[in-house]
């Protein structure tokens, strides 16, 4: 059975839920897919597909672009036990010919909503210049870095300190306890910059809150020099700093619309059998290791905005985040909220035994495929850096063309 174009569209706007994968590899993904597409390469269905889509009976409508990926993909997922599986008719041609948008990159949507974060919120930047002149001046500033650890470590803004983002709020006033401290936020590139210095604004820290504008992309082709192999992380939180950071994260929450639940609550989601239901624990992956809740999986909160495509391929699904502090997940459930998700932050039951180690998702992808970031690494051509961020910054209206996406910004 085929789906047509425009049913995905009206399924996406109802907020019906519904899985679009494209089962190409990632470099030809990267190329042009529908926004909320999420990529599972044929290869790879049998080990990713019961971990990316928990429920057997979610929609799932396939594509690719003349390949000949689909009638072996729906012989599989049917192996597998999944039982509502389409194909997307005439594939990303069809999506094409009905006159739909294809985005280019990948983590495509999550990348659109920070741009339209910035747009609507006028998110405060500086330039690289600007950063490393306050560098040299030995001005009263803390550099956060709000990317995963060991992206930090590769390459990483001078004096900068990891600060994931989810840890932003919890632990900023570690590293700045004086108000009149400037913060400056950074990523590789935009997009966690620009959510990371908007969630210490959505929260109220007292201090200035900057991104770096451009991240180190735009600290590279300023000509600026990187650090690598730094092993700076902020403290952890401590007394007063955790509740103050929980009050505030909390309110921005509410704002945001997301509601919390108890364990007796969660019980009853988990028994809605026709609805897919996402787990995630947002804190970093060494706290998930030393003890999380049965059936929590692990993603970084800041990951989680990032890579939602990823983590939770089922738009329309539930997501329930837990963290034992509670600010990493309010702090991620705002954005979540804002990207049109139903999310729903989990209030950390001290009665339940706890398990430790992974979470067993499957093992990471190889080489094969793989779709060259222009912003990570340190050997990266200066075009493909400026031409990445050309990109981002016609996202936005690249949004509105498309009409889907039903985000708001707070």
């Amino acid at each position: 059975m085929t789906v047509s174009p425009h049913q995905i569209r009206n399924a996406l706007i109802a907020r019906d839920e519904i899985a679009l994968i494209d089962l190409r590899e990632e470099s030809a993904f990267a190329l042009g897919h529908p926004l909320f597409a999420a990529q599972i390469p044929l290869r790879r269905l049998d080990i990713e597909a019961p971990w990316r889509l928990p429920r057997r009976a979610v929609p799932l409508v396939l594509y690719d672009n003349g390949e000949g990926l689909v009638a072996p993909a729906i012989e599989r997922l049917g192996t597998l036990g999944f039982s509502e599986v389409h194909a997307l008719e005439g594939g990303l041609d069809g999506w094409r010919a009905a006159g739909f948008e294809l985005f280019e990159d990948v983590n495509s949507y999550s990348k659109a909503f920070g741009e339209l974060v910035e747009h609507q919120r006028h998110t405060p930047s500086l330039p690289a210049p600007d950063v490393q002149a306050l560098i040299e001046e030995k001005a009263d500033i803390a550099i956060l870095d709000a990317r995963r650890f060991d992206e930090y470590a590769t390459m990483s803004i001078p004096g900068g300190v990891s600060t994931p983002g989810a840890e932003l709020v919890l632990r900023a006033r570690e590293v700045a306890p004086d108000p009149d401290t400037t913060i400056i936020v950074n990523c590789a590139g935009r997009t966690r910059s620009i959510i990371g210095a908007q969630s210490l604004v959505n929260a109220g820290l007292p201090n200035r809150v900057y991104a770096l504008r451009n991240g180190t992309i735009g600290w590279t082709l300023a000509g600026q020099s990187l650090e690598t192999g730094q092993q700076r992380r902020a403290p952890e939180p401590q007394g007063a700093s955790v509740d103050e950071a929980r009050a505030r994260a909390r309110a921005v929450s509410y704002r945001a619309g997301v509601r919390h639940i108890d364990w007796d609550e969660l019980a009853w989601l988990r028994a809605q059998t026709g609805r897919t239901l996402y787990h995630y624990d947002v804190r970093l992956p060494e706290i998930y290791a030393a003890g999380h809740l049965p059936g929590f999986r692990a993603a970084q909160g800041g990951q989680l905005v990032q890579e939602t495509d990823h983590n939770a391929p089922v738009r329309g699904a539930r997501i329930v985040l837990s963290d034992d502090l509670g600010p990493r997940a309010d702090m991620t459930a705002s954005w979540l909220a804002q990207l049109g998700w139903e999310v729903l932050v989990l209030d950390w039951p001290s009665h339940v035994a706890l398990e430790t180690g992974p979470d067993g998702a499957p093992p990471p992808r190889g080489p094969e495929g793989r779709y060259k970031r222009p912003y990570e690494g340190t050997d990266n051509a200066a075009a493909a850096m400026q031409a990445y961020l050309d990109w981002e910054y016609r996202l936005v209206e690249q949004l509105r063309r498309d009409g889907t996406h039903g985000f708001t910004v707070i």
